[in-house]
């Protein structure tokens, strides 16, 4: 069957794998065509010589192939782009004593989306055309082939943006040697709304559309390494991304009011995740990215949250820091350093002197320098 030769049947084989679509849960779903993203590579390589990357690997880390579908596909033709919706209650805020996980996060929707990618994949291939699907990959820029979809527009907060519906989704894509009718781009854009830049709490959204990830809670908490200083604070109780640029944005905002009151995976004790075996951690998170698939990441972040606590008679926060002090681990050890010193506990800041480790050493430096000790 030639559909690529009957525009006609193309179009009307279209509607039936969109109605196969949404009885697969997806909520959109678009068709573009199999050629370079261009302009995204561009800026994609513009944001890495300015490092606003941050050491972010993903589509950074090859441009050409992120950006190239015939790389997947050599005879590829088009790319059908699918949506599916995280719900993303409006929560309360997040308890001194919790940690709040992103809303995209608290369900392994990209396998729900896989599925429903592959459950449309299978129809074509079974038509006799080739399939690929890319989800939550670093082969394809997921957002950009989604806006040239017509799935939606490019937020201020770097976002696609469906009309109606707002960023609450996951994004991902069927390369396919079929030739499909084109979707149109959607031509509403945020007008001159910029809630997302005025609401960013380390000022993240650099100018519309481009975010910093130096500065972006969202990689913060993921990114390998020593969390810096003047983002701790900002971090607050964030163990896993941040939802803070799609909280105030309003497009959307009746389908969320329509979301449950409360979402139970959303947040996790901070001594429950310090408390846990690393191999618990690692089943528990399984579809989470961890920087070296190390979950001493998880349980920096917990640190960082104990430190933002305020809780200075919490004795089971006390005992906890003072295991994390002791730990074999310099990168947890100085976290839990700065959260002693955060919340005045005297005996433990000792502990922390005692260590030779650079990275403490220098976290009581700084703390006696801010006039802190």
């Amino acid at each position: 069957m030639d559909l690529g030769l009957n525009k006609s049947l193309a179009k009307e084989y279209f509607e039936t794998i969109s109605n196969l679509a949404q009885e697969l849960g997806l909520s959109a779903l678009g068709v573009t065509n199999a050629e370079p993203f261009a302009e995204t590579r561009t800026e994609i390589e513009r944001r890495k010589s300015e490092d606003l990357h941050g050491g972010m690997q993903f589509t950074f880390r090859n441009p050409e192939r992120s950006t190239t579908p015939k790389m997947i596909m050599k005879d590829a033709k088009s790319l059908i782009v699918g949506a599916l919706r995280t719900p993303a209650p409006r929560l309360e805020k997040v308890s001194n004593e919790a940690l709040r996980i992103a809303a995209y996060a608290r369900n392994d929707y990209y396998s729900l989306l896989r599925e429903a990618l592959t459950g449309i994949s299978e129809v074509l291939k079974k038509d006799g055309w080739k399939t690929q699907v890319v989800a939550d990959e670093n082969s394809l820029v997921d957002r950009a082939a989604a806006i040239r979809a017509g799935i939606g527009w490019h937020g201020k907060n770097g976002n696609v943006l469906i009309p109606g519906q707002g960023s609450w989704f996951v994004l991902g894509s069927i390369v396919t040697n079929l030739e499909l009718p084109l979707s149109e781009k959607v031509k509403q854009d945020c007008g001159v709304c910029k809630r997302c830049i005025d609401g960013c709490p380390t000022g993240a959204i650099i100018e519309p559309g481009v975010v910093d990830a130096r500065k972006c809670i969202a990689w913060l908490v993921q990114a390998p390494g020593i969390i810096p200083h003047e983002y701790r604070e900002s971090i607050e109780h964030r163990i896993y991304g941040c939802d803070d640029c799609q909280e105030v944005c309003p497009e959307g905002r009746e389908h969320r009011n329509s979301d449950a009151e409360w979402d139970i995976k959303a947040d996790y004790l901070a001594s429950e995740i310090l408390e846990a075996e690393d191999k618990e951690l690692l089943d528990r998170f399984s579809s989470w990215y961890i920087a070296e698939r190390n979950p001493r990441y998880l349980k920096r972040n917990a640190l960082v949250s104990i430190g933002n606590s305020e809780e200075t008679e919490n004795e089971l926060f006390r005992s906890l820091l003072k295991k994390y002090l002791l730990h074999s681990d310099p990168i947890l050890r100085s976290h839990a350093a700065w959260a002693s010193i955060r919340l005045g506990h005297q005996e433990l800041v000792d502990i922390a002197k005692s260590d030779s480790d650079p990275l403490v050493i220098e976290e009581i430096m700084l703390a006696e320098a801010e006039g802190c000790l």
